[in-house]
């Protein structure tokens, strides 16, 4: 499952992120930002119109902004056990 796919307000954790789908600026931009393998996110916001641009993911104490072509690029696995998050 994709990041751009899990319901608003579900915590999940990157598994894996196709850093050669990406531009290297963004991709070190993201990286930057702490959305890489390892990391626990939370999908906040998702747009409205068609394209469903921008996603607004928690990442840690900050939101970020992502476009869904980005969130694409990471897949993600559920997390169902709240203790196991590590505090951030």
């Amino acid at each position: 499952m994709t990041l751009d796919m899990i319901p608003l307000g579900t915590l999940a954790r990157i598994t894996v992120v196709d850093w050669s789908a990406l531009v290297d600026e963004e991709a070190q931009r993201l990286r930057a930002l702490g959305l890489a393998e390892g990391a626990d996110v939370r999908l906040a916001y998702r747009g409205v119109f068609m394209t469903r641009d921008p996603l607004a993911v928690e990442v840690g104490r900050m939101t970020v902004a992502l476009r869904r072509v980005h969130a694409r690029a990471m897949q993600v696995e559920l997390i169902t056990d709240t203790a196991a998050v590590e505090p951030a």
